[in-house]
């Protein structure tokens, strides 16, 4: 049984007040049990592994699970035990862990040949100075290969400003930060396209920029639902290609456009990925609980496992 309900705990509150729900999976049956890591699913079995690498009995816990839900923010370890040994698991990171990073992400993205904007990626500084001299065209962009909300990337418009970067680039490999990438500028107008997916439901929309390089929230830009239905369509099309061939299952894509084009980009995956533009915390966990549903029933149609979702919300 997968029900869902609201409650005033403490630890399910967010910061800001949005209540989160909690999901229960109940499916008791031996080794056919579903097992959660994620602080807000409720299964057969829960365990919490956040601040800690995995051990024994998580081990001997996945082993006996017919299914495991795993928290977006897991570590790489359990996730690798979890997949190797249970047959069905929740996300799919197998992309995240093969291609890390955004330099990762650009050498997905040519091994799937995806239209994106033109990039050279290089592993460290070294790689840099291998490859040295390279025409490099401004303006351009500038990204080191971990960070979110654009805080590790830049515009760059000179030959001073790249230099500038590849000397952070080189004290930050003194702390054991790695890799960056150079990729053409795109003129796309202050906006681009996040489309979300969780499972199969996907939620798309758009960031817009007047006044700034950055489209990120974070850095003020504004968010639009109603914009070019035709570029949202065509972006959709090539995601859900692309997560056939990689599996991706829980991720936030970015898109771009040229402004004087109608192809769509890709830029970026992320992984871990802001919920305003979804509608809030609460409505990222009604989708979050609604694709794990529809996961299950997936995994093993035969398993007759009961995902009919009740709604049980607890007055506030």
């Amino acid at each position: 049984m997968l029900r869902l309900y609201r409650t005033k705990t403490p630890m399910n509150i967010f910061s800001n007040g949005e209540l989160i729900f909690r999901a229960f999976l109940s499916n008791a049956r031996g080794h056919d049990m579903i097992l959660s890591f994620h602080p807000m699913i409720e299964a057969d079995k829960n365990i919490i592994c956040a601040g800690r690498e995995p051990d024994d009995t998580d081990l001997e816990a996945i082993k006996n699970s017919r299914a495991v839900i795993l928290p977006q923010g897991c570590r790489i370890s359990l996730y690798q035990m979890a997949v190797q040994h249970c047959p069905h698991v929740f996300p799919n990171y197998d992309a995240m862990i093969q291609y890390p990073g955004k330099t990762g992400q650009i050498r997905l993205f040519q091994k799937c040949q995806v239209p994106h904007p033109k990039s050279i990626v290089f592993d460290s500084l070294d790689q840099w100075q291998k490859r040295k001299p390279l025409t490099i065209r401004f303006p351009c962009v500038f990204k080191f290969s971990w960070g979110g909300e654009g805080h590790t990337v830049f515009y760059i418009e000179s030959q001073n400003d790249l230099n500038a970067q590849i000397d952070n680039a080189r004290e930050y490999e003194k702390t054991g930060q790695y890799g960056f990438l150079i990729q053409e500028f795109i003129p796309c107008q202050g906006r681009s396209l996040r489309m979300v997916i969780v499972n199969q439901s996907i939620v798309p929309y758009w960031r817009v920029q007047t006044d700034s390089f950055y489209s990120n929230i974070a850095r003020g830009a504004t968010i639009a639902y109603d914009i070019e239905p035709d570029l949202v369509e065509s972006a959709k099309s090539l995601m859900i290609d692309f997560c056939k061939q990689t599996r991706i299952n829980l991720a936030g894509f970015d898109f771009i456009f040229h402004e004087k084009h109608r192809t769509p980009l890709f830029l970026e995956i992320n992984y871990f990925f802001g919920r305003k533009g979804l509608g809030g915390g609460e409505a990222f966990y009604k989708m979050l609980v609604t694709g794990i549903k529809e996961w299950l029933k997936s995994v093993d149609k035969n398993n007759h496992l009961d995902t009919k979702l009740y709604k049980t919300i607890i007055n506030c």
